[in-house]
């Protein structure tokens, strides 16, 4: 089997979820999230794009609902011994046979969890869920439980996450030895992936980010590329990812000489990361980090400039995001512990001159202060020609 922790890692994973379970008085849960599976058990597939749904029981029953396509895939990179199959054929319901699998397994009138809040389950297999479970089963929401216990990293997965920001950096140097007038993005592009590819690394859960002149002010990747001119800005945000772990950076470059607008809007994003530094230590919440990267930024008089989010957690993630929770945003209760890995943006995007400015890295949080996973240096980057 292809899997990329030990046998200790999945046991302790599972015991931890097992008491989660407890304090909920769960007997069963519905797993829908390829992330929640692939921690649980190793699983690794995009087949979560069709239905399927790993059963877990309180007493440690794991059992596997999908299609035949990802069947092997599940052998091969799980440790999922129960794994059953639901046919594509007219009017067959995978709902439907998921209800009889559980009545096999003696789930009838129990009290069962379900993952709602996931890309793994679309809104039509969602209704599909209440209408036959809720008289079948005691159900409810129980989608935080996971995310929550997998926002505290183990020391293996710490391994793949340092290997995660280690290929962030190359990717970036890559870039940079590209970026120039005349430069082609789809180039630049294609330096990055092939470092991180190059270095064992894996496609990351989004695309990333590229632009410039005034796309450069964009915080999503869009289809098109342009060539960049003498003077120019080209903000890029990617992230290393490694047996699906990722570590994030973002930054804006300048092409050329930068403006004083850039200057100024550098040493806003600058002074507001050294902010939330102070706020990455046990005993914070994601709600103090936000506000310190506000405070910053607002005292620079470029409140309508920023975000109302500053970063959010990261971990192993699938297709179409790797963001992950907690987030850092207004008055999120959500607390900073140790050994969490949080990615933190600072980004101004001015419409009215049309500079865009962006400054980010990726953090691991610690006992007391926290360590930052990029070797990259915080200096305002420039290319000259």
């Amino acid at each position: 089997m292809a899997l990329h922790f030990s046998d200790a890692e999945f046991e302790s994973r599972f015991d931890k979820l097992k008491a989660a379970m407890e304090a909920e008085k769960l007997d069963a849960m519905l797993l829908f999230a390829q992330e929640s599976m692939y921690w649980l058990t190793g699983y690794d597939t995009f087949g979560f794009c069709f239905f399927q749904c790993l059963v877990v029981t309180k007493e440690g029953e794991k059992v596997l609902l999908t299609r035949s396509a990802d069947q092997r895939q599940a052998k091969h990179t799980s440790n999922i011994s129960d794994i059953r199959v639901w046919v594509d054929r007219g009017s067959a319901s995978p709902v439907l046979q998921l209800k009889e699998m559980l009545f096999d397994m003696d789930l009838l009138g129990k009290k069962i969890g379900i993952e709602y809040d996931t890309h793994g389950m679309t809104g039509k297999i969602g209704l599909q869920i209440n209408a036959e479970l809720t008289t079948f089963a005691d159900i409810s929401d129980a989608s935080p439980l996971i995310p929550a216990l997998r926002a505290v990293k183990s020391p293996e997965e710490i391994v793949y996450v340092r290997k995660a920001a280690e290929l962030a950096d190359k990717a970036f140097y890559a870039a940079m030895d590209e970026i120039a007038p005349g430069a082609d993005e789809g180039r630049i592009l294609a330096a990055m992936q092939g470092a991180i590819f190059e270095g064992g690394g894996d496609y990351p859960g989004n695309e990333f980010i590229i632009g410039s002149a005034e796309d450069a002010l964009l915080c999503r990747y869009k289809a098109g590329r342009r060539t960049l001119s003498d003077q120019d800005q080209i903000t890029l945000e990617w992230a290393g990812a490694y047996r699906h772990y990722h570590a994030a950076l973002m930054r804006t470059v300048v092409v050329g000489a930068p403006s004083d607008r850039h200057l100024d809007m550098y040493a806003a994003a600058r002074e507001a990361l050294s902010a939330v530094e102070t706020q990455l230590v046990p005993g914070k919440t994601f709600g103090d980090i936000f506000d310190a990267h506000a405070e910053r930024v607002d005292a620079h008089g470029m409140m309508q400039h920023r975000l109302n989010a500053c970063g959010y957690s990261l971990g192993a993630r699938f297709t179409p995001s790797w963001m992950d929770t907690p987030m850092a945003y207004k008055a999120n209760p959500a607390e900073v512990k140790p050994n969490m890995v949080i990615f933190m943006h600072m980004i101004l995007m001015d419409s009215i001159t049309g500079t865009a400015m962006t400054l980010g890295q990726t953090y691991l949080t610690t006992e007391t202060t926290p360590e930052c996973l990029s070797k990259l240096p915080l200096d305002l980057p420039v290319k000259s020609g």
